[in-house]
This record gives structure tokens, sequence and C-alpha cells, in this order.
């Protein structure tokens, strides 16, 4: 069974879509006993990452995803609040990846434009759940924070700055861009979760 996390920032629909495309039918909920029973878990979001936590923290979500022994897959802000502390809304995160998420700042390249969205390519240092197929291949962003490069980053994209594409730590796997919305190499990237 594959388990996502429901909860007030979650852009299930279009993961979901993105697993049914695979074969793959998800269970959403915010079941605490589900999402332990899960074989994986997928911590996906769109919103605001301190309004985000505080219905974690109320749900008692915060605990149960950071005990989860299986595989789980943060995407966007699922991957951000996983860091250590988020400089939107100044919160603290879930801790699993030590790094700290901040805002891109383009006083230096008044060009580029925040939040950073489109295509971008991404650069895999540590061939993981990325594989290395991914070095150098396109992936589909929509974001004004990032994490930075940390010792569990196995990809970074460049956008202003280097920041993590991808982030692995154990059984916690995380996306800065959206897997389902990536085509073929978002489709690669959840099939690699699916499999492990």
């Amino acid at each position: 069974m594959i388990a996502i996390v429901k909860y007030n920032a979650g852009n299930v629909f279009s993961v979901t879509c993105a697993l049914q495309r695979l074969g793959v039918e998800p269970v959403v909920t915010d079941d605490p006993e589900v999402l332990r029973a899960a074989d994986k878990v997928i911590f996906p979001g769109v919103g605001e990452a301190s309004a985000a936590m505080g219905h974690l923290r109320a749900s008692g979500l915060d605990k149960v995803i950071a005990g989860l022994k299986q595989p789980v897959l943060g995407i966007c802000i699922g991957m951000q609040l996983m860091c250590r502390h988020s400089e939107e809304g100044n919160v603290d995160g879930l801790g699993i990846f030590d790094t700290v998420v901040k805002r891109f700042d383009n006083s230096r390249c008044p060009e580029c434009k925040v939040p950073h969205m489109g295509w971008n390519t991404v650069e895999v240092g540590h061939p993981g759940i990325a594989g290395e197929s991914l070095d150098g291949r396109y992936a589909y962003y929509v974001h004004s924070y990032y994490a930075e490069p940390c010792v569990h980053t196995e990809a970074i994209t460049r956008y202003i700055v280097p920041f993590s594409a991808v982030l692995h730590r154990d059984n916690f796997y995380a996306t800065q861009f959206h897997p389902e919305k990536s085509g073929s190499v978002g489709e690669t990237i959840l099939k690699n979760f699916l499999a492990l």
C-alpha cells in the first residue's frame, strides 16, 4: 500500500494521478496507523511552511512522519518541512535533513524571478533515487524557498544559488521539484521510489 499524507498543504490530486498512471492506487490519509502500516509514504506539499508545520504539530503528524521506518518521499514543501528550519514563517521543521531552508535573494540578479518557476536541470552528485540517468535532465520547479546543500544532498539545481534538488537520509527521500509534473524525469523518480 502506498499512502499519501493528507494535511492542509498537500498537492494530493496531481500526485495521485501520477501514481495512477504507473498503475498504483494510493490511499490518501491522515490516520497515523494507516501511515505506519503503509509500504511507502509520500509527503507532498504546496503552501506556506509555518502554517503547514502548525497543522502537522496540532494533529501529531509531525512525530508520526519523523518516526516512519519505511521509505518516505517528500515533495516540494514536503521536502522543506523535513529540514531543520525554514525562513518561511521562521519555523522549525521535522529535522530529518540537517539543513536550513532560505528564501531566494535576487538582489544581485534582478532578472531572476522569484518564485523560481519552470524547468531547470538536475545535477546528480550521488546516484541514489535520482539515478545517474537523470544527470543534466530537466525537472519542473515552483518555489520561492530552497534547502541549502548539505551532507544529505544527492542532486543540486542552480538558480541564483546552487540548492538541494534531491535529499536522502536513511529511509527518507525528498525532491524540491515536482516529480508528478516533471514528465519522464518525474516518472523515473517515482518508479525508483516505488521500487525501493
